[in-house]
Order: C-alpha cells, then structure tokens, then sequence
C-alpha cells in the first residue's frame, strides 16, 4: 500500500533528519517569496507557502533564461503534514522528509515529495496526462539522466503542455520537442540553483520505470 509505504519512509526520514537542511525547522513550516500566502491544514497542524507574486522574474536576454521564470525566498523547511503551494507545479518551499527517486513514473507523484527532490538539484518534468504518447516517450527518455523526474500531472490543468521545474526555477513549453525543455535539463540538473547540490536522489521513495 502507498500510504504505508510512505509512512514508512517518512519514519526513517526522521531518523536522519540532520543530513538535510530542512529538518530544525519549526511547524507551521514557511516558504516565503513575496505576494499572498496559501495555507493548507491537517491534523491542526498548518504548513504555509506564500507565492511568488510580483517578485517573480522573467528575464529579458535572448538565450534560455528569456523562457524561465524564478522565484526566490523559498523555505527549505520540512512538514510531515500537506502543503499548498502558490505555484503549479510547486517551485521549491516546505516539503516532506523524504524526496521521490528521480526516475520517471507513469502517474502523478505527490509535490511534497517532489519539491524535496529540486531540494536535491531534480529537475522536475511534468507533463498534461493528454499529452501524445510520442511527446511522453521523448521526456521519458530524458529522465536516463542524473537528477531528472518526470511524471504526469494529476489532471490537465497544468499551466502548458510540459513544464520544467527546478528549485527557484520554472519554463513551460507547448511541446516535449520544444529544445528549451532538454536544455532547462542540461542548465538546471543538479545546476547551480540547488540548494543542497549533490545530495541523492535515490533511496528515497519511489521505484521509476
């Protein structure tokens, strides 16, 4: 069962808390950027995101960066409870313990868990669940690559076709041929913005295909 299987990995998450940043953080757990705040509760237990807003930037130059967006401020702290975030695909804020496996996965996976793993340098590649099965394979086969996770999105309300995130980072493409979405890849997989480079993406939670 899903729900025990990840209960069990939050379990010993706990256990090694100290190895990752987040985990002297108090509860409610807070990522801050800017803007309103969405708050989600469980257990009487608050975690709170609050969005990018207006201190989002696009930037202007002519190269990859023309396409992504970034956000800043972001909390890094752990929450065992749910946590509703600002932006979709979740940029980076409060997360689980334990990350997902990179890897790609054929259903949607939980954010808290994702938003862990860019903690941990992932690029994140979701995708519509409408998306044609040739457009799939083509992210599909970029998740061989180190610190990559692809998975649909829950439902098509997904802002574009395909988009890639990164923790702080995001480009949306109208097209897995799109080449801005295997170079977001190539700039941003364990890149520079990662707050905690270097650390796994395995042995977690998750088994990829």
């Amino acid at each position: 069962d899903v729900r025990v299987r990840l209960r069990a990995s939050l379990a010993l998450a706990l256990l090694t808390l100290a190895a990752c940043g987040g985990g002297d953080s108090p509860s409610p757990a807070t990522a801050t950027s800017g803007g309103a705040s969405a708050t989600t509760t469980s257990g009487g237990a608050r975690a709170t995101a609050t969005s990018g807003g207006a201190r989002a930037t696009t930037s202007t130059s002519l190269n990859l960066a023309a396409r992504v967006t970034t956000f800043g401020g972001l909390s890094q702290a752990h929450t065992q409870d749910p946590v509703t975030y600002p932006q979709t695909p979740p940029v980076g804020g409060p997360h689980f313990p334990v990350w997902m496996n990179c890897g790609s996965y054929p259903q949607a996976v939980q954010n808290e868990l994702a938003v862990h793993s860019m903690e941990h340098g992932a690029a994140w590649i979701t995708y519509r669940p409408s998306l044609a099965k040739e457009e799939v394979d083509i992210l599909r086969n970029l998740a061989r690559t180190p610190y990559v996770l692809v998975s649909p999105w829950k439902d098509d309300t997904l802002p574009a076709a395909v988009v890639a995130t990164a923790w702080g980072v995001q480009l949306r493409a109208d097209t897995a041929r799109d080449p801005a979405v295997k170079a977001f890849v190539d700039m941003y997989a364990n890149g520079p913005q990662t707050p905690e480079k270097g650390a796994p993406c395995t042995g977690g939670f998750g088994t990829p295909q």
